[in-house]
Order: C-alpha cells, then sequence, then structure tokens
C-alpha cells in the first residue's frame, strides 16, 4: 500500500514538473503502467533582464553560431542577414541563439520606425526612381527627403496612418520570427519635425511607441520595447516610461562629433540626466560608444557601469563581433 502511494506521488510530482517545463507525453507500457517523457529543453527564455550585464549590438556581417559561442546576455541585431527579405532568419535560428552554448540570450531586432530604408522588404524602387533623394509623384504622402547622412535612408512622417501599418507589419515578422522584442531606431526623428514648427512631434513619436507596442503585445506578452536615443522623451512625457522595458544611447561617451573622440562634457552631462530617470524607473539603460582606442574604451565601461548602466564600445558601422579586452561577458 505504500509502495503504491508513494508511486502515485512520484507521478504526481513528474507531471506537475514535465507541464511546467514544457508539456509531457504518457506512452502507456504494460498494465497499469506508463512512462512520462519530459522535454530535453525547458520552454521558454530563463534571461531575464534584470540579469543582465552585458550585450551584443551588430546589424551586419552576423554569424549566428559565433554569437551563440559568446556569453552575452542580450544580442541586439537585424532580423535578417542581409537586411532583406530573402535573408530573412527563421524562427529555428533565432530559437538556437536564445538557448545557445555561449548560455541563454535574450535578443532583439532593430528597427528603424523614424526612417525608410531602400533595402526593406516594404521599398519600393518608383518612389525615387532617379535617385536625386527628394521623393518622386509616385512616393507616398508619407516619404520624406532622403537623409544627408545617411545614404539609402530617408525621413518619414511617422504619424502617418499608412507608415504606422508598414511598421506594425515589420513587427509581424520579429515576431513570427520569435525575437524577444524590438530595438527601435530614429526614436529622435521627433526633432526635425519639431524645428520645423510640428508642436506635436514629440508626442506622436511617443504614441507610436505605444501603438506598436500594443500590437506586438497582443501577440506576444512579453515582448521587449528598447527605443534608441532620444532618452528625453521620458522627461518630457512620463507616460513614455511605461511603454519600454528599457533604451539604448549612442555616443554618450565617445562618438558624438566623431568616432574615436570624446563627447563633449556638456552632451554627456544632459544625456546621463535623462538616462537616469530610466534607471530609477527601473529601466535597462545599454549605452552604445564608438571607440577603438583602449583607454577610451575602459573609460566608457567604467562610467556607464558606475551609474547602472550596461555599456557596449564598437564601431559605427556595426559589423563586428567584438569583446573588448577586460570587458569579456560573463
Amino acid at each position: 500500500m505504500k509502495k503504491k502511494r508513494w508511486c502515485q506521488w512520484v507521478g504526481v510530482c513528474l507531471g506537475f514538473l514535465a507541464l511546467c517545463c514544457g508539456g509531457w507525453t504518457r506512452q502507456p507500457q504494460g498494465e497499469g503502467e506508463f512512462r512520462i517523457y519530459l522535454p530535453l529543453i525547458l520552454k521558454g527564455n530563463h534571461m531575464t533582464l534584470a540579469s543582465v550585464n552585458d550585450f551584443l549590438y551588430q546589424l551586419q556581417a552576423m554569424d549566428l553560431s559565433a554569437i551563440g559561442a559568446t556569453a552575452y546576455d542580450l544580442v541586439v541585431m537585424d532580423y535578417a542577414a542581409d537586411g532583406d527579405e530573402a535573408t530573412e532568419f527563421t524562427a529555428g535560428e533565432i530559437a538556437a541563439l536564445k538557448h545557445s552554448p555561449g548560455g541563454e540570450k535574450i535578443v532583439l531586432a532593430y528597427m528603424s520606425i523614424g526612417e525608410a530604408e531602400t533595402y526593406r522588404f516594404y521599398w519600393e524602387a518608383d518612389w525615387d526612381a532617379d535617385l536625386d533623394g527628394v521623393p518622386d509623384p509616385a512616393a507616398p504622402a508619407w516619404l520624406d527627403i532622403e537623409d544627408p547622412d545617411w545614404e539609402g535612408n530617408y525621413k518619414v512622417r511617422y504619424w502617418d496612418p499608412a507608415w504606422q501599418t508598414i511598421i506594425l507589419s515589420y513587427t509581424d515578422k520579429l515576431l513570427d520570427a520569435g525575437f524577444d522584442g524590438a530595438y527601435l531606431d530614429i526614436i529622435d526623428a521627433y526633432e526635425y519635425y519639431a524645428e520645423q514648427g510640428r508642436a506635436t512631434a514629440g508626442q506622436e513619436m511617443v504614441d507610436f511607441v505605444g501603438a506598436l507596442r500594443a500590437h506586438a503585445r497582443a501577440r506576444d506578452a512579453d515582448f521587449y520595447i528598447f527605443p534608441q536615443n532620444a532618452a528625453e522623451l521620458g522627461t518630457l512625457f512620463p507616460d513614455y516610461l511605461t511603454l519600454v522595458e528599457g533604451i539604448g544611447q549612442e555616443d554618450i561617451y565617445y562618438g558624438y562629433d566623431d568616432d574615436n573622440t570624446p563627447t563633449p562634457p556638456d552632451a554627456t552631462t544632459e544625456m546621463e540626466a535623462d538616462l537616469d530617470v530610466f534607471v530609477a524607473a527601473g529601466k535597462l539603460v545599454l549605452t552604445v560608444d564608438y571607440a577603438t582606442t583602449p583607454a577610451y574604451i575602459d573609460s566608457a565601461y567604467a562610467r556607464a557601469q558606475a551609474r547602472g548602466y550596461v555599456p557596449y564600445v564598437t564601431v559605427r558601422d556595426l559589423d563586428r563581433l567584438i569583446i573588448n579586452p577586460g570587458h569579456e561577458p560573463d
């Protein structure tokens, strides 16, 4: 009698454990006997934002096996090997990266929401057929002039519902591939339109981020939103802090005026004040500096970590898997 009760208790415990780990299968054997098979890999990603203390930012020349072999806690990458629809990473590839030999990883997909890129799936050649940087008559109303600093990137009227529909369909691609979240670039596009007299530009960018978050979370309740730059929005619009899990900030210590050059102290002080608002709200702050001088790299890591930020120092092209000596991921 005791043996039977003990076996029943073990069966209940194993069944509960199996359910927690992602399911189980019951295969009958002889009469009154069955076996429970537990999955080899636990379901879900067990890396949490609170445990992230290093990260990788690479958008080009990505080798997922090499990235997976590192101990980086979080990876910011493009959703496609060459940025286009033909080279989109599969759900299997992203799952393998999240549960890679180097350790569990949170994987965020880069997505520009403040500019249109000519190599993306949504671009049509007749929008600027003569390549003069000015939209042609066939272009949609939301398309604006080419960014003079980035060839192939065009400013957009991001508040336009048609552009937002494109970005929401882009977000669906990230969800389909199993990314943990989105890393949103060109949030600071609002400044360009504010300078042109659009008083609602800042609020419209905040609303856009909120709409994207709501869309994504309707499918994945744990989908992360990380904007890049424009940290002042957290102060200007406090509700913005409820829409994001963290923020990325470029050039805080090196690269503001030129790569491998110290950022002006007043600019650093301003960015730190804005980022500290995110830290106080319990958000993860990622800093990205562009430097190659060892002393600058060490300085960027030390200054960021002293304020509770998670730093990374790399090159502007974001085409290398860099592990900075003395700052190896653990």
